[in-house]
Protein backbone atom coordinates (compact mmCIF):
# COMPACT_ATOMS: atom_id res chain seq x y z
CA UNK A 1 0.00 0.00 0.00
CA UNK A 2 1.77 3.36 -0.99
CA UNK A 3 -1.61 5.75 -0.74
CA UNK A 4 -4.45 5.97 1.76
CA UNK A 5 -7.20 8.39 1.57
CA UNK A 6 -6.41 11.58 3.99
CA UNK A 7 -9.30 10.67 6.32
CA UNK A 8 -8.65 7.37 6.81
CA UNK A 9 -4.63 8.12 7.38
CA UNK A 10 -5.52 10.97 10.00
CA UNK A 11 -7.59 8.49 11.92
CA UNK A 12 -5.10 5.92 12.01
CA UNK A 13 -2.56 7.79 13.27
CA UNK A 14 -4.97 9.05 16.30
CA UNK A 15 -5.21 12.92 15.32
CA UNK A 16 -9.06 12.14 15.21
CA UNK A 17 -11.37 9.16 17.49
CA UNK A 18 -13.20 9.04 14.70
CA UNK A 19 -13.16 8.69 10.66
CA UNK A 20 -16.10 10.78 10.22
CA UNK A 21 -14.62 13.62 12.53
CA UNK A 22 -11.59 13.56 10.52
CA UNK A 23 -13.78 13.64 7.37
CA UNK A 24 -15.25 16.58 8.58
CA UNK A 25 -11.85 18.32 9.89
CA UNK A 26 -10.90 18.09 6.12
CA UNK A 27 -13.92 19.27 4.45
CA UNK A 28 -13.97 22.32 6.98
CA UNK A 29 -10.57 23.12 5.62
CA UNK A 30 -8.47 22.52 8.92
CA UNK A 31 -6.22 19.58 7.22
CA UNK A 32 -3.96 20.96 3.93
CA UNK A 33 -1.58 18.64 2.11
CA UNK A 34 1.69 20.16 0.71
CA UNK A 35 0.24 23.74 1.14
CA UNK A 36 -2.91 23.39 -0.44
CA UNK A 37 -6.82 22.50 1.00
CA UNK A 38 -7.86 18.89 0.10
CA UNK A 39 -11.07 16.78 0.19
CA UNK A 40 -11.63 14.03 2.46
CA UNK A 41 -10.73 11.35 -0.60
CA UNK A 42 -7.88 12.84 -1.62
CA UNK A 43 -4.79 10.42 -0.89
CA UNK A 44 -1.68 11.00 0.90
CA UNK A 45 1.49 9.62 0.54
CA UNK A 46 4.55 9.01 2.47
CA UNK A 47 6.47 12.43 2.14
CA UNK A 48 3.74 14.21 2.05
CA UNK A 49 3.50 17.55 4.31
CA UNK A 50 0.14 18.16 6.34
CA UNK A 51 -0.91 20.84 8.00
CA UNK A 52 -3.53 19.92 10.84
CA UNK A 53 -5.68 22.66 12.78
CA UNK A 54 -7.67 21.39 15.75
CA UNK A 55 -8.71 24.36 17.48
CA UNK A 56 -5.27 26.55 18.78
CA UNK A 57 -2.81 23.50 18.24
CA UNK A 58 -1.66 23.55 14.62
CA UNK A 59 1.03 20.50 13.75
CA UNK A 60 3.05 20.56 10.60
CA UNK A 61 4.10 16.73 10.30
CA UNK A 62 5.89 14.72 7.02
CA UNK A 63 4.15 11.68 6.26
CA UNK A 64 6.28 8.64 7.24
CA UNK A 65 4.26 5.35 6.22
CA UNK A 66 0.87 4.98 5.28
CA UNK A 67 -1.95 2.64 7.02
CA UNK A 68 -5.33 2.44 6.79
CA UNK A 69 -5.54 0.61 9.89
CA UNK A 70 -6.05 2.00 13.67
CA UNK A 71 -3.57 0.30 15.90
CA UNK A 72 -2.15 1.47 19.45
CA UNK A 73 -0.70 4.62 20.18
CA UNK A 74 2.57 3.14 19.54
CA UNK A 75 1.74 2.22 16.30
CA UNK A 76 0.28 5.61 15.23
CA UNK A 77 3.26 7.76 16.13
CA UNK A 78 5.59 5.58 13.70
CA UNK A 79 3.57 6.92 10.63
CA UNK A 80 4.66 10.62 11.27
CA UNK A 81 7.00 13.08 12.53
CA UNK A 82 6.38 16.31 13.84
CA UNK A 83 8.67 19.29 12.28
CA UNK A 84 10.80 21.11 14.59
CA UNK A 85 9.34 24.48 14.36
CA UNK A 86 5.29 22.90 14.76
CA UNK A 87 6.83 21.18 17.56
CA UNK A 88 8.34 24.52 19.50
CA UNK A 89 5.24 26.54 18.22
CA UNK A 90 2.38 23.81 19.91
CA UNK A 91 4.75 23.55 23.14
CA UNK A 92 4.30 27.66 23.33
CA UNK A 93 0.96 27.63 22.53
CA UNK A 94 0.00 25.36 25.24
CA UNK A 95 2.77 27.12 27.72
CA UNK A 96 0.82 29.93 27.30
CA UNK A 97 -2.68 28.30 27.87
CA UNK A 98 -1.50 27.29 31.42
CA UNK A 99 -0.07 30.35 32.39
CA UNK A 100 -3.80 31.72 31.26
CA UNK A 101 -5.63 29.05 33.25
CA UNK A 102 -3.41 30.44 36.29
CA UNK A 103 -5.53 33.53 36.65
CA UNK A 104 -9.02 32.59 35.70
CA UNK A 105 -10.79 31.62 38.93
CA UNK A 106 -13.59 29.10 39.00
CA UNK A 107 -17.03 30.60 41.09
CA UNK A 108 -17.33 29.71 44.17
CA UNK A 109 -20.47 28.77 43.34
CA UNK A 110 -23.44 27.83 41.40
CA UNK A 111 -25.65 30.49 40.14
CA UNK A 112 -28.97 30.32 42.19
CA UNK A 113 -32.52 30.37 40.51
CA UNK A 114 -32.70 34.12 40.52
CA UNK A 115 -29.59 34.78 38.72
CA UNK A 116 -30.02 32.00 36.57
CA UNK A 117 -33.16 33.55 35.35
CA UNK A 118 -31.40 36.84 34.88
CA UNK A 119 -28.26 35.33 33.03
CA UNK A 120 -31.40 33.98 30.46
CA UNK A 121 -32.99 37.39 30.18
CA UNK A 122 -29.41 38.79 29.48
CA UNK A 123 -28.24 36.07 26.62
CA UNK A 124 -32.11 36.64 25.01
CA UNK A 125 -31.21 40.23 25.12
CA UNK A 126 -34.70 40.77 26.14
Amino acid sequence: MEQVRIDKWLWAARFYKTRSLAAKAVGGGHIAVNGSRVKPARAVRTGDMVHIRQGVFEWEIQVLAVSERRGPATVARTLYRETEASQIKRELVQAERKVLQLHIQAPERKPDKHERRKIRQFLRKE
